[in-house]
């Protein structure tokens, strides 16, 4: 009978021991996943705030964008009208070019002329 509870008592000590063993595993697990949460919450906390940011920066860009469109379209007349000036003034340079054309043939034609019966008159 001793021979019985000395196998049991080696036994239960067997036992209690691989608890023991089994306890620590199962906190060192609980601890690593409580890491495991921590580091989770950071990196989910960082993905918001940069989230965040880009919300913020697509808010700012479109504002610029509507603003950018609201000048444009004041723009558009002042531009069309400077195209027609421009247009314009081609136009009267070119009239004014073959106008003082002709007035130099008509000044050179003149002069020659002048100096003509100058030279015979003289």
């Amino acid at each position: 009978m001793r021979e019985t509870r000395g196998r049991a008592g080696m036994i239960d000590a067997t036992v209690h021991q691989q608890l023991g063993t089994l306890l620590a595993e199962v906190k060192n697990l609980r601890e690593a996943f409580r890491r495991s949460e921590d580091k989770s919450d950071a990196i989910r906390a960082s993905m918001h705030r940069r989230m965040d940011e880009l919300v913020e920066r697509v808010g700012t860009l479109e504002g610029s964008t509507v603003a950018m469109q609201g000048d444009i379209t004041e723009m558009k007349p002042i531009t069309d009208d400077v195209k027609k000036w421009k247009l314009m003034g081609i136009g009267a340079l070119g009239v004014i070019g073959i106008g003082g054309a002709a007035l130099s043939v008509t000044f050179a034609d003149v002069v020659k002329r002048g100096l003509a019966i100058f030279l015979r008159g003289g």
